[in-house]
């Protein structure tokens, strides 16, 4: 890279909720890309248990963004996902209101059922994940696009999972060299396009560093340092882990000790 680039993520980030999700893989860019592009409107289409969801939010909490994040999910499970109970919408809903009052709304319903709910040209930051097949990610990304303000940003998620009736790979071949776009190509892959318009001028470096480069050698730079930032945040969840059961071992055999005759 040509400028030094040394995002929050590698800085101050702990993940704040942890759950299992392939998202796992981009946590450390969608912290960074709120902070740099400091979303008033983020919508995330599809939720589920909300790893991708609640790394935004701790984001826009975390760097003091004026910003609210909505997450559009049925919280009933697809087809991808398989059906779920309440468990999952109450453990999301639980953690919005202790965590991240003021910023997190979730709207329980179809995405299409909350298209009305915005205005065109509003939402700075997209990012949808719902039902994978082709005809679903089409119809999510026709649908919602004209929501997304000039110079707005789309995340696509598993847009490298060919599997199964996954379409999200296809749609985004299709639509990506259409438009300012950027691929991770690490865990499922992320999609990243930037509709056109708004003001460049006060770009953060994030974005120059996506679009800005068309270079095969740029590309595989940005792609590195995240796959990097990724395995870092994985290296730093084991260390606590590790940390915390040898505490935990600790307690034990110290209440073990105090239990002991002639114990303290």
């Amino acid at each position: 890279m040509t400028r030094l680039y040394l995002p929050p993520s590698l800085t101050n980030f702990e993940e704040k909720h942890m759950v299992f999700s392939t998202w796992v893989d981009h946590m450390a860019f969608g912290y960074d890309l709120v902070a740099a592009i400091r979303p008033r409107m983020l919508v995330e289409l599809g939720t589920h248990k909300g790893l991708s969801f609640f790394a935004f939010c701790q984001s826009m909490k975390e760097h003091g963004i004026d910003g609210v994040c909505y997450g559009v999910d049925t919280f009933e499970g697809d087809a991808h996902t398989d059906k779920y109970d309440e468990t999952v919408f109450n453990a999301v809903q639980s953690h919005a209101r202790q965590n991240y009052h003021g910023i997190a709304y979730l709207m329980r319903m179809f995405f299409n059922e909350a298209l009305g709910h915005f205005s065109d040209g509003t939402v700075d930051l997209l990012h949808i994940d719902g039902l994978h097949t082709y005809e679903a990610v089409s119809e999510d990304f026709r649908n919602w696009y004209p929501k997304l303000r000039p110079g707005g940003i789309v995340l696509f998620h598993d847009v490298m999972a060919r599997m199964n009736d996954f379409g999200a790979w296809r749609f985004w071949e299709e639509t990506a060299p259409q438009h300012e776009s950027f691929t991770f190509l690490h865990g499922f892959g992320l999609g990243v396009l930037r509709k056109p318009g708004g003001d460049r001028s006060a770009d953060p470096e994030l974005l120059h560093l996506l679009f800005d480069d068309p270079s095969p050698e740029a590309a595989a730079r940005l792609r590195a340092f995240y796959v990097h930032a990724c395995r870092a945040l994985e290296n730093a969840r084991k260390v606590r882990r590790l940390e915390a059961q040898a505490q935990a071992r600790a307690a034990a055999q110290a209440a073990n000790a105090a239990k002991a005759p002639g114990g303290a």
